[in-house]
């Protein structure tokens, strides 16, 4: 227990034969269940596991009969510990890259009832990213972080595809699992449900473990990119609609549609005109009004994202 609070430890994990093993090893005590997820590996893992178990009572293993993806895999640790009642319930990867001695971060901002839900941040003070995380990674992570901003509305946290977690009992069994991702991808798409929900989210910095030799994530990253840039837009658009429309309207709404139509709207203006004059003569009223376009596009941009700061502050701590 920490300071009264039952707290389980669930690890989603898929082929991660070598590295379950030295993950489970460093569980502390803290700790008082340990729930390995396991999405229907076809390695040895199972096998690693179960050596696990016989060490260590505190483990459990759920084997997916289907491989479901590591969102399914959380959500069903998430609630297998509710139904158990853990008051907390963290999350780590199998791969042995997220530092449980950071675990404290994590659990004092629920335990002092300040957030909800608490993320990792390896950029924040104390953590290593910024010199040990290649720099590809580290691209495609600032890029998803910014995207995930703006899609779920919590502009003030940063590393958001960190999937070092820790979230209370009431707001696991406040969400609708239902609408969240299930697969890649799961870690910003779920920041817009929790948003949508109203749930308070804290960074606290952690460190990363990076082996050398191993290749601890299986993520790559343009196809990663690709795949979540739609989700995260269908994800952006049904946020305005549930939060600012239908649980109180908010004119924020009509400031993202204009921004969002007037800026693209003339920049493609101010591209065609572009190619035009390179051919012959173009007009001066035409050039005024993409001019126009882009201004009010990008002012009326910026004064959606001001009022979403603002309205989300609070959610924030």
């Amino acid at each position: 227990m920490y300071k009264k609070k039952k707290i389980a430890l669930v690890i989603p994990a898929y082929n991660e034969q070598k590295l379950i093993k030295p993950t489970l090893e460093h569980v502390p005590k803290t700790i008082d269940h340990v729930y390995v997820i396991d999405d229907c590996s076809t390695d040895n893992m199972p096998v690693v596991v179960r050596r696990c178990m016989k060490k260590d009572k505190r483990i459990e293993c759920i084997r997916h009969r289907k491989n479901r993806g590591v969102g399914q895999a959380i959500i069903t640790g998430y609630k297998k510990a509710a139904k158990d009642k853990y008051d907390i319930a963290v999350v780590i990867g199998g791969d042995y890259q997220m530092d449980l001695k950071d675990l404290p971060n994590f659990l004092e901002p629920i335990v002092n009832g300040e957030a909800d839900y608490i993320k990792g941040n390896r950029f924040l003070m104390g953590g290593n990213a910024y010199t040990d995380m290649p720099f590809k990674r580290f691209f495609g992570n600032s890029s998803l972080s910014f995207i995930a901003k703006m899609a779920s509305g919590y502009w003030k946290i940063f590393d958001t595809q960190d999937g070092y977690t820790a979230i209370t009992k009431e707001a696991i069994e406040r969400i609708d699992w239902s609408k969240a991702w299930k697969g890649y991808g799961y870690v910003g798409d779920w920041l817009v449900v929790f948003n949508v929900h109203n749930l308070r989210i804290k960074d606290v910095p952690r460190r990363a473990i990076y082996l050398k030799g191993e290749r601890q994530s299986q993520i790559k990253i343009g196809r990663y990119i690709l795949r979540v840039l739609p989700r995260m837009m269908r994800m952006f658009f049904w946020r305005l609609k549930m939060k600012y429309f239908f649980q109180d309207f908010h004119p924020l709404v009509l400031f993202y549609l204009m921004g969002l139509t007037l800026l693209p709207v003339g920049t493609l203006l101010a591209a065609y005109i572009g190619i035009r004059g390179l051919s012959g003569s173009v007009s001066g009223n035409q050039v005024l009004l993409s001019v126009l376009l882009i201004i009010l596009g990008f002012q009326s941009l910026l004064f959606a994202i001001l009022f979403d700061m603002e309205q989300n502050k609070k959610l924030q701590p």
